[in-house]
């Protein structure tokens, strides 16, 4: 078996510009200008259910930026979206009237005004690739909630139109924003711990469930273009959404629009353990696993899981369910651990919590507001805390972790070619065929 050696960033970038990796289009510079905006980023919001509205209410009160468009397929929630952009911007007017919020149902409509400059992507996971490409190729600067894509292959495109356009992407992965989880990386990356050997992730998992009955589709909702470029099922509003409700949707269940937690959590904790590791331009190179499926059920994604990975350097990444990795991520080194999850960071020796960096040790990459820092680099037309392409390898990792899973076996992954050498079903796995008339 041939040895792969890990890749920095540099070394990424130089090698993608000259072999022209997944080049989906010829065009040798960026397409769009460079130049930051000197007034309000103006910005549309794709997606305003539970998470949408979430991350819409993070930004609206900086005061640099404006909502202008929202657009989503209920019109339950698009209306409750646009009432709320209107009420927030009426109240900052004398005459308490807004200029007032555009609604759209179709994504394309929003990214055809070429007065927005921006974009929130917040959508079921099967519905990342297509808005995110469309709107590097009209120029808006994006926020892409994670995981990146639904499929590798999807990854490596959108991660290619970034490049080319020049446009900013920063995808939701907002642990690269907290103190504890960026100190946790600094003391594995400056060898505070000694030589890593192991990394340990744990996350929860989805409950199983009964067959629920075909229902019918909501008046508010645009079933078909909410499936997209999914295969068509019948409508079962469990594996959707709650109809006029924020609750848990139940597509984050289904394996037809997602992976499941692999994905959910797992595009979180390991971009963190990539990260801690100084492999966020890598990828693992031996992949094994096994999980728990439910046999019959509307929630159709895995259960109980295991997964092992093996990465360039001889580190082995060991990822399961809760109920034997606890929540976050561990690194253990030869001469001492660190433990991280959100809100929370403890070590051993405990000492370890009160190194003070050296100016010459690495200092990560500093944020403290995840989506203050995509607002700071669309002006300063910098890279932001979570790029496209490591959101493209942690999710490619967590994807590769699903088709182990699937297969149950060992499979050998080149991170450079992006496919297994040792096996054409899991290779298949790679992709999920588009339902016509919808193509990348």
């Amino acid at each position: 078996m041939a040895k792969h050696n890990s890749l920095s960033r540099r070394q990424f970038l130089s090698r993608a510009v000259g072999a022209g990796i997944a080049a989906p289009f010829v065009i040798n510079t960026p397409l769009f200008s460079s130049t930051p905006p000197t007034e309000k980023i103006t910005i549309g919001c794709i997606g305003v259910g539970r998470m949408g509205m979430g991350d819409l209410r993070d930004i609206i009160s900086f005061d640099d930026i404006r909502i202008v468009a929202v657009c989503d397929v209920d019109t339950w929630r698009l209306n409750n979206a646009k009432k709320y952009v209107d009420a927030h911007y009426g109240l900052q007017q004398k005459s308490g009237r807004s200029v007032g919020c555009a609604a759209y149902r179709n994504y394309r409509e929003l990214l055809a005004r070429k007065d927005i400059d921006a974009v929130m992507i917040v959508t079921p996971d099967h519905w990342h690739a297509l808005p995110a490409i469309d709107a590097a190729l009209e120029g808006k600067d994006i926020f892409l909630q994670k995981p990146l894509t639904l499929t590798i292959p999807e990854g490596r495109l959108l991660s290619d139109t970034v490049r080319r356009t020049g446009v900013i992407l920063q995808v939701g992965s907002q642990q690269r924003s907290d103190r504890n989880f960026r100190f946790a990386a600094e003391l594995v990356r400056n060898k505070y711990i000694g030589d890593l050997h192991t990394v340990k992730v744990g996350f929860g998992k989805d409950p199983f469930t009964g067959v629920h009955p075909v229902t019918p589709v909501p008046e508010e909702l645009d079933y078909d273009f909410w499936l997209g470029p999914a295969q068509w099922e019948p409508y079962i509003e469990q594996r959707v959404h709650p109809p006029h409700s924020y609750g848990r949707p139940g597509w984050l269940r289904s394996e037809k629009f997602c992976c499941g937690m692999i994905t959910g959590w797992g595009s979180h904790h390991m971009d963190s353990a990539h990260w801690g590791m100084g492999m966020e331009y890598n990828g693992p190179q031996h992949i094994e696993g096994r999980a728990e499926y439910s046999r019959d059920g509307t929630w159709d994604v895995h259960g109980a899981f295991r997964l092992q990975y093996h990465y360039p350097g001889g580190v082995n990444l060991i990822c399961t369910d809760n109920a034997v990795n606890k929540q976050g991520v561990e690194f253990i080194g030869n001469e001492g651990t660190v433990y991280v999850r959100r809100g929370f960071i403890d070590a051993q020796p405990k000492s370890l919590l009160d190194i003070t960096l050296k100016p010459d040790d690495l200092h990560l990459y500093h944020s403290t507001n995840h989506k203050r820092n995509w607002i700071d680099c669309i002006r300063s037309r910098q890279e932001p805390v979570a790029p496209v392409e490591i959101g493209h390898r942690s999710a490619s990792a967590c994807i590769l972790g699903f088709i182990a899973m699937k297969l149950q076996t060992q499979l050998i992954w080149d991170f450079q070619t992006e496919r297994f050498t040792n096996n054409d079903a899991a290779n298949r796995l790679l992709w999920r065929q588009y339902r016509s008339p919808w193509r990348l």
